[in-house]
């Protein structure tokens, strides 16, 4: 199939995080299109597309982020207005998928609420989801429109590989992170440890024992999201008292809500490293997280679905 001229690509962006739109279009060697997302005076979204976009492959970069419903409702109006600005294609690239932890009934009488987010931005009238590190990966099949999720592991894969530590022990500090620090240890060829714990409430989890060796041995904590630390800080002090070396976390969405920078600043941690799926304001950046970019992971992601060609090369470690 014969290739699509990158000035054929429209990259728009709402307020979420412009900051990472803006790389992605300098990735791509475009500009960022013209857009105002603003709100009325009553506060509804105000949305104008002040470029063509007519037979455009649009992209919209957009994660639902905290204020997650601001975020998400300017990411369903930029689609419909440009659904109706006849784009050819519209790809929602969402490098943070919020509402991801309400995918399933667990208790009842409540919401599927990741479901009813898939169904509004097909509604909307987006074509296909460009996305990262997925809550839970069954989420891909809540969607009737193709879903590429792509895997931040490879980027801090790379950067703990440069730090060229030594005796290093990937942690899950959950149980039900262990497929995603086995991926870990199996890419960087180190063994795997987990935090065993016990959750005495929705805001409270007591560290029981570590299932693994880490004494004497670098630590790399990994996980999808850190919201308000609490596990993160847990499971760093437990891993202090079982005798490692330096604590290291690597966690893709940096949510980083409530008391969670106080925790990070008073926790074992030597360093936080995350990423830009979320841009964080200059309260949270702090000398203890350190940010890297996915704007490449997901500028590549953009020009393969531009150009109709392969993007599972983009698993590879």
């Amino acid at each position: 199939m014969s290739k699509k001229p990158n000035n054929n690509i429209s990259v728009f962006t709402g307020n979420a995080n412009p900051g990472l739109a803006g790389k992605i279009c300098d990735f791509l060697g475009v500009k960022p299109s013209a857009i105002v997302v603003d709100r009325f005076s009553d506060g509804e979204v105000h949305v104008k597309i002040n470029d063509n976009v007519r037979g455009q492959d649009v992209f919209v970069v957009q994660p639902t982020s905290p204020p997650a419903n601001d975020n998400a409702m300017e990411l369903f109006i930029i689609i419909d207005a440009l659904k109706r600005a006849s784009a050819d294609r519209i790809t929602a690239v969402v490098p943070y998928f919020g509402y991801a932890r309400q995918d399933r009934k667990d208790q009842p009488r409540v919401p599927i609420t990741a479901k009813l987010i898939a169904n509004l931005l097909t509604v909307a009238g987006a074509n296909r989801l460009l996305t990262i590190d997925l809550h839970a990966g069954q989420i891909q099949g809540f969607f009737d429109i193709p879903v590429d999720n792509l895997y931040a592991a490879h980027l801090f894969g790379e950067h703990i590989q440069n730090m060229k530590l030594k005796d290093i022990v990937v942690v899950s500090p959950d149980v039900g992170g262990i497929k995603t620090a086995r991926s870990y240890a199996k890419r960087l060829g180190v063994e795997l440890a987990i935090v065993d714990k016990r959750r005495i409430n929705d805001k409270q989890a007591e560290v029981m024992h570590i299932m693994g060796e880490v004494k004497g041995k670098n630590v790399v904590i990994v996980d999808d999201m850190v919201t308000t630390a609490g596990s993160l800080a847990e499971a760093a002090g437990a891993l202090g008292k079982a005798g490692c070396k330096d604590i290291y976390a690597a966690i893709t969405h940096p949510v980083l809500a409530g008391p969670a920078i106080e925790r990070i600043k008073k926790s074992a941690l030597k360093k936080l490293f995350t990423t830009d799926t979320i841009a964080l304001d200059e309260s949270k950046k702090i000398d203890k997280i350190e940010v890297l970019s996915v704007a490449q992971l997901l500028g590549e992601g953009i020009k393969r679905i531009h150009n109709e060609e392969s993007i599972s090369t983009l698993f590879d470690f």
